[in-house]
């Protein structure tokens, strides 16, 4: 027994040390033809956004690629592959959570897997690898501890109803922070995807109070004292503290009651003049350096579990643990049914109460 056993244990292990050497093999054979190529474009993908220039430079030393970004938006970017075919512009595309699946339904998008695969939730990806989120952007509160009229900094969403300060979402019409905002405060008090009830009513009551604020919360505003208590995706929270002339009168933080995750994730145009430089552009996002370049940019690697950040990058970010009570979107279909609705119910149940 003990031969077969260590006659199965070494047949195993070539057969691991094959695939690491067929896998290495791959990926040099992906480098060079990249290399080849010369040259990525990308969209929605600009310098200053999740630190993207980093990846660009990295790129550009590591294997010469060139690089051009166009910014737009999910949708734009989308439109853009479909209407280019054969003409495409664009390699690669930066699109919000929601609109993976839908680029993936209209056909514009050409899968691959990259070799840290299995370290990215199932939630977080496309089974056949057309889409999968790099980072994510969880909803959170920014707070300006020096505009809270004598309450303490609110922790969680229960702590809104009884505070002092008042509390922007911006437009939930329009922007998908704040309707996710929305989502957020309805999971954190027994709602879903189909059912914002409990959001709506917790807003209805504070806008009775006196203190739901129409300011986005945005650098702008806040830097005008116009926002107490802000909800915003925690990269942007992160990212905005960090600019604020006084960054330690702020405090980002995820309630504690739940919130709602989402984040990007990368589209590989089906017509790209340089695929292969695409795909490893999406290799090296995925990689440990790729994954700490978004911590640069204060977003959160969606390998984030299985990284060690160095500890300058790590103190950007907030700690693993306030995570432990997010949400992903469990119902896609059910969530965008909602959100067409949402900006009627918010009219006719919160702003209406507003005094």
């Amino acid at each position: 027994m003990k031969q077969l056993f260590l006659a199965s244990l070494l047949g195993s292990t070539i057969a691991m040390c094959t695939a690491a050497m067929a896998a290495d093999t791959d990926l040099k054979t992906l480098e060079a033809a990249a290399k080849a190529e010369g040259a990525v474009n990308s969209v929605g993908m600009p310098d200053d956004w999740a630190n993207w220039r980093g990846t660009w430079e990295d790129l550009a030393a590591k294997y010469g690629l060139k690089h051009i970004d166009t910014d737009m938006s999910s949708a734009q970017e989308i439109a853009k592959f479909a209407a280019e075919k054969d003409n495409a512009s664009a390699d690669i595309g930066d699109v919000g959570a929601a609109f993976g699946p839908i680029a993936a339904t209209k056909g514009v998008t050409q899968a691959y897997k990259p070799s840290t695969w299995e370290q990215i939730p199932d939630w977080a990806k496309d089974k056949d690898g057309h889409w999968a989120l790099a980072y994510t952007g969880t909803i959170a509160f920014i707070v300006n501890k020096k505009l809270l009229h004598g309450s303490e900094v609110p922790t969680k969403w229960a702590d809104l109803k009884t505070g002092k300060y008042k509390v922007s979402i911006g437009d939930v019409s329009t922007a998908a922070q704040a309707a996710n905002g929305v989502l957020a405060a309805a999971l954190a008090n027994g709602g879903d995807e189909k059912n914002i009830q409990p959001a709506l009513l917790m807003f209805a009551d504070i806008a009775k109070q006196g203190r739901i604020s129409l300011a986005n919360p945005t650098i702008a505003t806040m830097e005008k004292g116009e926002v107490e208590v802000g909800v915003v995706w925690d990269f942007n929270g992160l990212s905005y503290k960090a600019k604020m002339a006084n960054p330690d009168d702020y405090v980002v933080l995820i309630p504690s009651d739940g919130s709602v995750i989402s984040g990007y994730t990368t589209i590989i145009n089906k017509y790209a003049k340089h695929p292969n430089a695409a795909k490893l552009t999406r290799e090296y996002i995925f990689s440990d350096a790729g994954q700490i370049n978004l911590a640069k940019g204060n977003a959160r690697p969606i390998r984030a579990e299985h990284l060690t950040l160095p500890a300058e990058v790590q103190a950007k970010l907030l700690p693993n643990e306030q995570y432990k009570n997010v949400t992903p979107i469990k119902d896609p279909a059910a969530w965008e049914a909602t959100s067409k609705g949402l900006p009627q119910k918010w009219q006719e149940e919160v702003i209406i109460n507003m005094q």
